[in-house]
C-alpha cells in the first residue's frame, strides 16, 4: 500500500461522500459550461486538501455534512484559482492536461473560474457556520492578493526570500491551512487546537510549495513541465534565489571578481521574460552548482518539522498517524 493509501484509509468512507457531493458540481445544462467543468474534471489530483480537512475533523470528532460541504468549498476554490492563475500566467498547460484558456479561451476561462468560485461559496454557506464563510472568504482574497504580489515583483531590482515566502503563503500555504483549521473548528475543536491545525496545515503548505519548486529542477513527465519551466514563465523560485543572492553577497565582500557574469542581471531577465533558453540554463545550471536545491531542502524539511511539532498537541489516534504520513507525504512527492 502506497503512502496516499495509508494515508486515506481511516477517511475512505468519508472520501467516498465527499466526491458525491464534489462531482455534483461538474455537471451543468450550459453546453460550453459542461464541456469546460468535464475537461476539469478529467484532472484528478490527491485530493489533498478535502484530505486534509476531513483528518483534521476526525481528530475531534465525526464528520458531519457541513464538514463535506467545507471540504468541496476549499477544493473549488482551488480548483478556480488554478483556472485563473493559467489565465494570468498564460499558461497552455496544467499538470500535463491542456489549460481551460488553451482550450476554449481566456474570456471563457475567466467565467469558467468565476463559476466555480461562487459554487465554492455556496457550498461554504452551506457549514452555516459565518466563521467558517469568514475564513473561505478570506482564502479567496488571499490567492488575488498573492497573485498580484507576484506581479509587483516583476518591477523590482532584487530577489528576496521574503517576497518569494510572502506569495505562497498567499497562493499555497492559505489553503492547506484553512482546510485543516476549518475541519478542526466545525468538529468542534477548541481555540487552541484550531491553531495548531491552522499552523500544521500552513506549514505543510510552504513545505509543499517548495517541493513543487525543486521537482521543476527535475523535469519529471509525470509533473507535465520541463526543466526550468518556471523560469521560462518569468518565475524565480527559492533554489535560484539563494544562489543568486549567494553571488551577490559574495561580490559585496570582494570575494569574486566583479568582472563575473552576475546572475541578477539573467534573473531580472529571466522575470521580464525577456532571457533566451540559454540564458535560462545558464541561470538552472549556476543554480545547481551553487547548491540551490540543497538549500531549498534544508527549508522544506525544516517547514516539514514545524508542522509535525505542531501534532504534539493531539490525542494519538489512526488519525493523526495519518496527519504524520502527509508530512512525509509532502517532502518526497515526485510530482
Amino acid at each position: 500500500m502506497d503512502q496516499l493509501a495509508l494515508i486515506r484509509k481511516p477517511i475512505e468512507k468519508d472520501l467516498e461522500q465527499y466526491l458525491s457531493l464534489y462531482e455534483k458540481d461538474f455537471t451543468h445544462e450550459n453546453p460550453l459550461l459542461h464541456f469546460a467543468l468535464q475537461h476539469i474534471r478529467k484532472r484528478q489530483g490527491k485530493r489533498m486538501r478535502p484530505i486534509l480537512t476531513l483528518l483534521s475533523a476526525r481528530c475531534f470528532g465525526d464528520v458531519s455534512m457541513e464538514i463535506l460541504h467545507a471540504s468541496v468549498s476549499m477544493e473549488l476554490l482551488h480548483t478556480a484559482s488554478l483556472v485563473h492563475d493559467d489565465i494570468v500566467d498564460e499558461s497552455d498547460m496544467r499538470r500535463g492536461q491542456v489549460s481551460v484558456n488553451k482550450l476554449m479561451s481566456a474570456q471563457a476561462a475567466v467565467l469558467v473560474g468565476d463559476y466555480l468560485l461562487a459554487r465554492s461559496l455556496q457550498h461554504s454557506a452551506k457549514t452555516r457556520n459565518v466563521d467558517v464563510v469568514n475564513s473561505i472568504a478570506k482564502v479567496s482574497e488571499l490567492l488575488a492578493d498573492g497573485e498580484l504580489l507576484q506581479l509587483y515583483t516583476l518591477d523590482s531590482d532584487r530577489v528576496e526570500e521574503n517576497a518569494y515566502y510572502n506569495v505562497i503563503r498567499c497562493k499555497t500555504a492559505v489553503l492547506f491551512s484553512t482546510s485543516a483549521q476549518i475541519g478542526a473548528l466545525l468538529a468542534g475543536a477548541n481555540s487552541e487546537q484550531q491553531e495548531a491545525m491552522r499552523l500544521y496545515g500552513e506549514y505543510i503548505g510552504i513545505a509543499f510549495q517548495i517541493r513543487d519548486d525543486m521537482l521543476d529542477y527535475s523535469g519529471g513527465v509525470d509533473l507535465g513541465k520541463p526543466s526550468g519551466n518556471d523560469m521560462k514563465e518569468g518565475k524565480l523560485t527559492l533554489p535560484a534565489i539563494y544562489a543568486i543572492n549567494l553571488q551577490e553577497e559574495a561580490l559585496s565582500k570582494g570575494q569574486i571578481k566583479s568582472n563575473e557574469p552576475r546572475m541578477l542581471d539573467l534573473a531580472l531577465k529571466v522575470r521580464r521574460c525577456e532571457a533566451s533558453a540559454e540564458e535560462i540554463n545558464t541561470l538552472v545550471t549556476y543554480t545547481l552548482n551553487q547548491g540551490g536545491l540543497h538549500y531549498a531542502k534544508s527549508c522544506m524539511e525544516h517547514y516539514a518539522d514545524l508542522a509535525l511539532q505542531q501534532l504534539s498537541i493531539l490525542t494519538q489516534s489512526e488519525y493523526t498517524d495519518s496527519l504524520r504520513r502527509f508530512v512525509n507525504l509532502v517532502v518526497s512527492r515526485d510530482n
